[in-house]
Order: structure tokens, then sequence, then C-alpha cells
């Protein structure tokens, strides 16, 4: 026969109290005790997700303010030449910088490196975005391509020479990592991390992503296709932070696909047509395949090619590495 094993004893500090003990409840009475102004603002990790949004966006509000005041005095009022391009310049980096720098901030409050909310800065300008602008820049030409082969574009003729070739090529380049920079990190950056915290990454990604395309509907020559295939590709750009980590993937992309639809082909980016593009090109056609005023983003064969370069890379990038 077996003789009878007698249980290990727990020491004092490995025994876990019953359920309906006064141990189980101490975190419950802590919470009751603490006043309830501060249960308003503090939750179980610290300050309330809805508290750090708001303060967060009213700190970048109150930067972009800030900066738009010195750009009047940087650049008087012009309406035409050259300073019009610098002053589009200086806009999109006050706004970049104030969607950046109040992360900052929000980082020391919550005791968190700011390399948390996707923009790691040992990896700046590295490998993955210039990978990520590899993918952008051939993704536009594909969509182009499509068009061509419907009948509704033309690529046309080559309208810079010499050196403004590459003024232009190098103004635009950085114009646009710029833009990638700040729409890239205010709609899935520091506000993406926090909120998935609180209802879960793609819950988050989508509220965003649906965001980031109504933003286009401020754009003149936007419409609702179009905003719906910015959110549409929005929600690939948080794939690409999920599978790399990171967003220099896709700021790299975002970048290169600005770049070759507004310098190199000279297509309507949003609504949008920039002047200083190399190409001439020719678009003809229903609105549906061309996307009429709104450029080749409110084709529906951007769509198509969405969906493409999503399964390719999903294929290439198949592991979860954000740690949102």
């Amino acid at each position: 026969m077996n003789s009878p094993v007698t249980p290990p004893s727990l020491s004092p500090e490995e025994k876990v109290p019953a359920p309906d003990s006064p141990g189980a409840d101490t975190a419950n009475s802590l919470k009751s005790q603490q006043p309830w102004g501060e249960r308003i603002f503090q939750g179980d990790d610290g300050l309330r997700t809805g508290w750090r949004i708001l303060l967060y966006l009213g700190i970048a509000a109150a930067m972009f303010y800030l900066t738009q005041l010195l750009g009047t005095l940087l650049f008087p009022e012009v309406t035409h030449g050259p300073t019009t391009l610098w002053q589009a310049l200086y806009q999109e980096f006050s706004l970049f910088l104030s969607a950046l720098l109040p992360a900052f901030l929000m980082g020391h409050v919550e005791e968190r490196p700011f390399d948390d909310y996707g923009l790691p800065r040992s990896q700046a300008f590295g490998r993955l975005f210039w990978t990520g602008a590899g993918w952008g820049f051939v993704s536009i030409a594909a969509l182009l391509l499509l068009m061509r082969g419907t009948g509704v574009f033309n690529f046309g003729d080559v309208t810079l020479h010499g050196a403004r070739i590459w003024r232009f090529a190098l103004f635009w380049g950085l114009y646009f990592v710029i833009v990638g920079l700040f729409e890239e990190f205010l709609t899935r950056g520091y506000l993406l991390f926090s909120i998935s915290r609180s209802l879960g990454f793609w819950p988050a990604a989508g509220m965003l992503s649906f965001a980031f395309g109504a933003i286009h509907l401020m754009n003149a020559g936007e419409g609702v296709v179009g905003a719906f295939s910015a959110a549409f590709i929005g929600l690939f750009f948080c794939l690409t932070l999920r599978r790399t980590g990171t967003l220099w993937f896709a700021v790299g992309f975002h970048a290169a696909w600005d770049w070759g639809q507004s310098y190199v082909w000279g297509v309507a980016d949003s609504g949008t047509n920039q002047p200083g593009h190399l190409m001439s090109p020719s678009i003809h056609g229903s609105p549906w395949l061309t996307g009429g005023s709104v450029g080749p983003e409110g084709s529906v064969l951007c769509f198509l090619l969405v969906v493409a370069v999503w399964a390719l890379f999903a294929l290439r990038y198949p592991q979860v590495k954000y740690k949102g």
C-alpha cells in the first residue's frame, strides 16, 4: 500500500485568502476610500484614457496656435509665387511638431518612454522607412498602370527640365516626409496607443482610420469615395504598425505614395494638385475608374490595389510585434 502523502504547507507569503475573506476585498475597499474627485481622473492604470486624450489634444491645439502666430511673423501673407511653397512646408512642419511634442510631455506624465508611441528614435529613417518607401512608390505606380490599362489614364510628357527637376524633387520629397510623419503619428501614434489600451487594437484602429478619412474631406477636391479610400489605406497602415511594431514603414509608404502622385506623375492627391510636377498626365473617362477630382485614390481600382498590397504585406510580415 502507498503511504498517505501530506500536502506541502504554504508559507505565510504564499497563502491566498478566500474570496470572502477581508484580504480579498482590500483593493475594493481602498477604491471606495479614494476621494470621488480622484476616482474621476484616476483609474487602475493612472490617468484615465479620456483625460489623456483630451490633455494630449489640448496641448497639441495650443502648440499649433503658437506655431501659427510665429508663422505670421516669418511669412507675410502671400497668395502667389515660391513663398507659398515655403509657407506650405512650414504649415506641415508646425502640424507635425504640434502632434509630436505633446506626446513627449504625456510620456513624462505617464512615466513611459516616447518610443512606445510608434516612432522609436533608434529606427528613424532606417531600413523599415526605406522599405516602406519602396512599397509605396511601386504601389502608386501599379495603380496608375492599372488605370492606363483600362484606357482612362495617360502618363503624358516631362514638363520640368534641368536643375528644376532636382529642386522640386527634393522639395516635395521633404514636404511629403513631413506629411507622412504628421498624419501617421497623429492618427496611429499616441492616440492609437492610448485608445487601444481601453478598446483593443483593431476597434481603436478602425475608429481612428475613419477619422483619418474624414479629415481628408477638408480638401477642396475631396469626395466621400476618396475619404473612404483614405480610411481604407489608413487601416492598412495600422496593419503595418501591428506587424512591424513601429510607424516607420507606414511613414515611408505614405511619403513615397504622395510623392509619386503629386511630383512624379502630377495627378491629384486627395483632391489637391501641386505645382512643380515632373509629368503632365491626361485623365479621361468614368469617375469611378479615374477617381474624378479626388485623383487615383478615388478610383475603384485603388480599393483593389490596397487589398492586394494588404495580402502581400500580411504574408511578408506574419508576426505581430506591436506592444501597445
